[in-house]
């Protein structure tokens, strides 16, 4: 059983939500890599994670949709390293961050309205920029 992800005070990632694989790595490394499983496919069971607001398991969700498997557990993989320790340690800090990042909640953004001013100044650019284009074109001929 994996040591619990602590996110904050009140959120963590306990051990028996993580389930660890170790696979070997793409990419070049000559004999090394077929020999040698570095890679790390560590996989997370959402439901688990304890001290999640529904708002912030809500924006888990969100965050993390295109990265769950068939059974709905999270997938972190890590091959950043020849070392597999090291994958271990980054693919947990990885699973931290998206927990992390679920827990900020966003900013409402507050709808305002367009100056009269720059309303003007970018009419007046804009016509300015149609009459400069209208001198380029070349001139009618009259017979």
């Amino acid at each position: 059983m994996s040591e619990a992800i602590v996110v904050t005070d009140t959120v963590r990632v306990p051990g028996r939500a993580l389930t660890l694989r170790a696979v070997r790595a793409s990419g070049p490394g000559g004999q090394n890599v077929n020999k040698v499983a570095t890679k790390v496919d560590l996989r997370v069971d959402l439901e688990a994670i304890e001290g999640l607001t529904e708002a912030a398991r809500a924006r888990l969700d969100a965050i993390t949709r295109h990265r769950l498997d068939a059974t709905g557990r999270l997938v972190v993989t890590s091959q950043a390293s020849r070392n597999q320790a090291r994958n271990v340690e980054d693919a947990r800090e990885k699973i931290r961050r998206l927990v992390a990042a679920a827990l900020v909640r966003p900013r409402v953004r507050i709808a305002t309205q367009v100056s009269t001013g720059a309303q003007a100044r970018r009419l007046d650019v804009k016509r300015r920029r149609a009459v400069l284009k209208r001198a380029r074109t070349r001139p009618a001929l009259d017979d």
